[in-house]
């Protein structure tokens, strides 16, 4: 009785989707956050009678046999990159990337790690690090008595001071861009790390070698569709229910063939 176990699968399949769904509807406010998506594909099949089989002296060839599946399992869980609206804020050091990119940020490992939160803050020492207190690289330090903080679509750094005209250029902020992007490890709080299946990071001014620029003052919302991934949920949660129902029929015809006299 294969269908026990095709059905078993199913259903941890369908638990896996649901997982899923409910990681992106609990990061529907997550600054920058990607929804994910599960996939699967169907495991291996018993061969009772091969495509193809001769079955005769004359030749004869069976043109499609017998192929038994033997359920389900996950594949990858996979990132939708699509990008999220731009919410303005207004903050000086409130970053949207418009497009693609990365910032890259400095773990306390000396890892480099990649974020799209731009919802950046100032240490004490004036550092411009993320929420989590990581360090932008490369390091931009705005100094104690700088006013407004101005930067541009191209990641350049101005301060303004009460006693100068023209503002100061404290630095560059770069993005990071990748030949795979789903490749990518989440690590959580935002932040990703390289792999082999992402490529080296590729390293650039905003808004060159096809990256996308800065916004000041805007911060990139979730990408969650809460009316999608409520009808998923609903989808997982048949397809489970249906999967337990297989159980329940084959567990009565365990039963039937038990009480055979």
């Amino acid at each position: 009785m294969r269908a026990l176990q095709i059905a078993a699968t199913g259903m941890s399949a369908q638990q896996t989707r649901v997982e899923v769904i409910s990681n992106n509807l609990a990061n529907m406010s997550t600054t920058g956050y990607n929804a994910r998506r599960a996939e699967f594909a169907d495991l291996h099949y018993q061969q009772a009678t091969r495509p193809g089989t001769v079955t005769a002296a004359d030749g004869t060839v069976i043109p499609a046999g017998v192929q038994l599946g033997l359920g389900v399992r996950p594949t990858a869980v996979s990132i939708n990159l699509q990008q999220g609206a731009l919410t303005q804020t207004g903050g000086d050091l409130d970053l949207a990337i418009d497009g693609d990119g990365y910032i890259e940020v400095t773990l306390p490992s000396g890892l480099s790690a990649y974020t799209r939160d731009g919802g950046l803050k100032r240490s004490p020492d004036g550092l411009i690090v993320t929420s989590d207190g990581y360090p932008v690289v490369p390091g931009v330090t705005i100094p104690d008595d700088a006013g407004t903080i101005s930067i541009n679509a191209a990641g350049e750094v101005y301060a303004y001071f009460s006693d100068q005209v023209e503002p100061e250029m404290l630095g560059q902020l770069t993005l990071a861009g990748f030949s795979n992007e789903k490749g990518l490890e989440a690590i959580g709080s935002n932040l990703f790390l390289e792999t082999a299946a992402s490529g080296t990071p590729q390293v650039t001014t905003p808004g060159q070698d096809g990256l996308g620029t800065l916004r000041q003052g805007y911060l990139e919302d979730s990408s969650v569709d809460s009316v999608r991934e409520i009808t998923e949920l609903i989808k997982a949660q048949r397809g489970y229910e249906l999967n337990a129902k297989v159980i329940t029929a084959a567990d009565q015809m365990l039963a039937a063939t038990t009480q055979v006299r």
